[in-house]
């Protein structure tokens, strides 16, 4: 039986993913740009690059301490919901996001895709219940 405190923990990792995902990507523009000779100097260039920018910096943190309360809710969460609700709705809170900060890509199937995954995950959690 899934606790309602376990499902809103979830729900509260899938929105802390969700909504930091497009500020990492705006935060990482750019790093296409960084070409060196070998793949150990591409990797500390690149590493140097995203350490120093706050605008990815900050997302990048926010998302990693939705890894730390993923970690806790998985404790008292059936893995066979947890992992698909979880990974589901993140992709409903990184397209929300995503669109309200001008990414493209935004379409009536989008829309018709999140709507689904709702409904499939309703579903899943209503079974739980």
């Amino acid at each position: 039986m899934l606790e309602l405190a376990t499902l809103f923990s979830l729900l509260i990792v899938s929105a802390i993913w969700g909504l930091s995902t497009p500020f990492l990507r705006k935060g990482s523009e750019g790093i296409e740009k960084i070409k060196k000779s070998n793949f150990i100097k591409q990797w500390i260039s690149e590493l140097w690059f995203l350490s120093t920018r706050w605008k990815y910096v900050i997302p990048f943190l926010i998302n990693q301490s939705g890894s730390v309360f993923y970690v806790i809710a998985l404790a008292s969460a059936d893995l066979s919901l947890a992992i698909p609700l979880t990974n589901s709705l993140t992709f409903v809170f990184v397209t929300i996001a995503g669109r309200y900060l001008g990414e493209k890509g935004d379409n009536t199937l989008s829309y018709l895709g999140m709507a689904f995954v709702v409904a499939g995950v309703s579903l899943c959690v209503a079974d739980r219940m």
